[in-house]
């Protein structure tokens, strides 16, 4: 078993910050890849930002030079800083976790925190 548990979601004006983070735990031999998703009221869930384990990153056009992406390899943690926040970014924030257990692969989802941009 894998758990995720997410922080750092709230309301912020638009042009603000905020910083999501992600702890993983569990008997996890090691992670692949780790993520961030998001789903806006009506829309899909959609890829904001992933980074593997060497530490190659993917981002949305949508929030590439305002998103940044980090992970600790060490703490099985994963950050995604915003920046320049639009009314737009407002959704529910999911961390989403790949790796090894002892026994196999596994796939993890967060529980989700909610990012609302508004003034």
């Amino acid at each position: 078993q894998v758990q995720l548990v997410e922080s750092g979601g709230g309301l912020v004006q638009p042009g603000g910050s905020l910083r999501l983070s992600c702890a993983a735990s569990g008997s996890i031999v090691s992670i692949y890849a780790m993520g961030w998703y998001r789903q806006a009221p009506g829309k899909q869930r959609e890829l904001v930002a992933h980074i593997t384990s060497g530490g190659s990153t993917v981002y949305a056009d949508s929030v590439k030079g305002r998103f940044t992406i980090s992970r600790d390899n060490a703490k099985n943690t994963v950050s995604l800083q915003m920046n320049s926040l639009k009314p737009e970014d407002t959704a529910v924030y999911y961390c989403n976790v790949g790796g090894y257990l002892d026994y196999g692969k596994f796939t993890s989802w967060g529980q989700g925190t909610q990012v609302t941009v508004s003034s």
